[in-house]
């Protein structure tokens, strides 16, 4: 199978349900202590939960977007590298079962 765009949407979009249902669930449990901004004794856990929950959107949103963007650019080429290496290694076994 070659190296497409179209295999890279496939891959992301079979990403999508479990890194989804992460974010969401450990986003979902953030929430109050970040809507309980100014109730006293949250003094310490509203900018924690803040910076979870940032970095959770920030990087759900980097694997969807960026992620794939990258292994476009620069990742196409070493994974055609490592399936020719790998065919080529099956061959030879191949030949020698045969032989």
């Amino acid at each position: 199978e070659a190296w497409t765009k179209e295999m890279i949407v496939r891959a992301g979009l079979e990403r999508l349900a479990p890194v989804l249902m992460t974010a969401l669930t450990s986003g979902i449990g953030l929430i109050p202590l970040v809507l309980a901004a100014g109730e006293p004794g949250k003094e310490i856990l509203y900018p924690v939960a803040t910076v979870i929950l940032g970095g959770l959107v920030s990087s759900t949103l980097l694997d969807f977007f960026v992620h794939p963007a990258l292994f476009w650019l620069f990742g196409v080429n070493e994974a055609e590298r490592v399936v020719s290496q790998s065919r080529e290694q099956i061959e030879f076994v191949q030949h020698d079962e045969a032989a």
